[in-house]
C-alpha cells in the first residue's frame, strides 16, 4: 500500500495529521531559523557568512565557497561560461529537445506578451475651471535581472524558459544565468536552453555564493537588480539576507500540488497527477474531495502506479513527508480547505470545474479539467511555473513580464491647480510639524 494516508477532515486526530502536514510546508521553520536553533550553527547564520566572504573577497571568495560547498574546482577565469560552449550546446542538442523547446519558448511569449499590461491613460484628479493637474504612471523594465537555475538534483532547462522569456517580454535588456554545476560541468541542456532564449551570459556558480555574487557583484561578474528563480534552503535564506538590496521573485519551499475533485474523476489519472508532484526532491501532494469511494480508488491507483517511476525512492519519500488524501464531505468546506492551503499548483477535476475554480481565491496556479495536467503549465502553457509554494499564494503571485518592471508615479501641476490645493496641503504640512514642507508651497503659490 502506498504510504499516503487517508485523513478525515471532520476528525480530531486526523486534523492533528492535517496541521502536522502544513507544518512542515510552512516557510517559517526555514526563514526563522535563528530563533529556533539550539548551538551550534545555524544555517542562516552559515549564509550570512558566505555572504560576507563574497562581499570582502570579491572573485576569490566566490571560487572559495564554491569550491567548499559544491566541491568543484572552479578559477576565477572559469566562472564565466565561454559564448562558445553554450553556442555548441545548442549546436549538439537533440533537435526533438530543441523542437520542444522552440513550442514552449513561443508559447510563453505570446503569452507574457498578452498579459502585460499597459499604462493607463493620465487623468485628472478633480475638476477645475482654470487649473489642470495630471496623473500618471510609467512603468520601466528593470536594467538587469539574473537567473538562477538549479542543477543539484537534476537539470531544468524549461527554468531557463520560465525565466528569461517574461523579463524579456518586459524590456530588460541585460539578463544572466547563474547555476551550479553538476558532475564538474554546466549542464548541458541549460546551456541550450540559454542559447535557445539568446543569454550567452552563465556563470558556474549555485547556492548561497551565486545569490551574493549577483546581488553584490564582484570583478568578473556585474551586480543585477533582481533575482528570480527557484532554489533550494540555502538559496531562499540567501535571498532573504539580500532582499533589499536587489529585488526578489518570492520564498519558496517544496514543490506542491492540491488535487480538488469529486466522483466524476478517474482515479487513475488523479493518481497519475498526484504522483507527478511527488517526485520532486521533496514535492508534496494533496487530493481534496467530497468522495470516500474515490479517496481509496485513487489511494490503490498510487500504490499500482509507483512501482512504474524512476525516481520511485523519492517520490516515496515525498509521501511520507507532507501529503494525504483529505476527504470532506461537504463541497463548500472542500473549497474553503483549498483556499487554507493556498497550494502552488491546484488540479481541478469537478464537475463544473469551472465554477470552482472561480471559488478559489488563493493559489499559485490553477488547471481545469481532466485534460489539462499540471505538466502542461511546467513546460509550455504560457504562464511561467515560477509560482508562489508554501501557502504564500495569499499574498505572492507568479513570476510574470510585469515581475520585471517597476512603476514610476507622474504628477504634473500648472499654477492654478497648485492654487486650488495650496491651503490643503499646507495644513496638512503643519498638522505634521513641517513647516519646511508647507514654505515650498507657499513660496510657489504667492501670486
Amino acid at each position: 500500500m502506498t504510504p499516503i494516508p487517508i485523513l478525515y477532515a471532520k476528525r480530531p486526530a486526523d486534523q492533528l495529521r492535517l496541521a502536522e502536514i502544513k507544518q512542515r510546508l510552512s516557510l517559517r521553520p526555514m526563514l526563522l531559523e535563528d530563533a529556533q536553533a539550539e548551538g551550534g550553527e545555524s544555517r542562516a547564520s552559515q549564509v550570512r557568512q558566505i555572504i560576507r566572504q563574497v562581499q570582502r573577497e570579491g572573485d576569490a571568495g566566490l571560487v572559495d565557497c564554491i569550491w567548499r560547498f559544491e566541491k568543484a574546482a572552479v578559477r576565477v577565469e572559469q566562472l564565466r561560461v565561454p559564448p562558445a560552449e553554450i553556442a555548441a550546446a545548442r549546436a549538439e542538442a537533440d533537435p526533438a529537445f530543441i523542437a520542444a523547446m522552440g513550442v514552449a519558448i513561443a508559447n510563453v511569449r505570446r503569452y507574457q506578451q498578452a498579459m502585460l499590461p499597459a499604462a493607463p491613460a493620465a487623468l485628472s484628479p478633480r475638476a477645475s475651471k482654470d487649473g489642470e493637474a495630471r496623473l500618471a504612471v510609467r512603468y520601466v523594465p528593470l536594467d538587469r535581472v539574473g537567473l538562477y537555475i538549479p542543477g543539484g538534483a537534476a537539470a531544468y532547462p524549461s527554468s531557463v524558459i520560465m525565466t528569461a522569456v517574461p523579463a524579456q517580454v518586459a524590456g530588460v535588456k541585460s539578463i544572466c544565468i547563474a547555476t551550479p554545476l553538476r558532475e564538474g560541468r554546466v549542464s548541458s541542456a541549460v546551456l541550450a536552453a540559454a542559447a535557445l532564449v539568446g543569454i550567452d551570459e552563465v556563470y558556474s556558480m549555485g547556492g548561497a555564493q551565486a545569490i551574493a555574487a549577483l546581488a553584490l557583484g564582484t570583478a568578473t561578474i556585474p551586480a543585477v537588480d533582481k533575482i528570480v528563480g527557484p532554489g533550494n534552503t540555502w538559496v531562499q535564506l540567501a535571498k532573504k539576507e539580500l532582499f533589499g538590496i536587489v529585488d526578489i521573485d518570492s520564498f519558496a519551499g517544496p514543490s506542491e500540488v492540491v488535487v480538488l475533485a469529486d466522483e466524476t474523476a478517474d482515479p487513475a489519472i488523479v493518481a497519475a497527477e498526484l504522483l507527478a508532484q511527488a517526485e520532486h526532491a521533496p514535492g508534496s501532494c494533496l487530493l481534496v474531495t467530497c468522495s470516500e469511494a474515490l479517496a481509496g480508488a485513487a489511494q490503490g491507483q498510487m500504490a499500482r502506479q509507483l512501482d512504474g517511476l524512476s525516481r520511485r525512492e523519492i517520490t516515496i519519500k515525498a509521501l511520507e513527508f507532507a501529503s494525504a488524501v483529505i476527504v470532506e464531505e461537504n463541497p463548500a468546506a472542500a473549497i474553503d480547505l483549498v483556499n487554507a492551503l493556498a497550494p502552488e499548483h491546484l488540479q481541478i477535476m469537478t464537475r463544473d470545474g469551472r465554477a470552482d475554480a472561480g471559488r478559489i481565491r488563493h493559489a499559485g496556479a490553477i488547471f481545469i479539467g481532466v485534460a489539462t495536467p499540471v505538466a502542461a503549465g511546467d513546460y509550455l502553457a504560457g504562464p511561467s511555473h515560477v509560482l508562489p509554494t508554501s501557502g504564500t499564494a495569499r499574498f505572492f503571485s507568479g513570476l510574470s513580464a510585469e515581475s520585471f518592471r517597476k512603476r514610476i508615479s507622474v504628477v504634473e501641476l500648472d499654477a492654478a491647480a497648485l492654487g486650488e490645493c495650496a491651503e490643503a496641503i499646507e495644513t496638512l504640512a503643519m498638522a505634521e510639524g513641517f513647516d519646511g514642507h508647507a514654505r515650498s508651497v507657499a513660496v510657489r503659490n504667492r501670486g
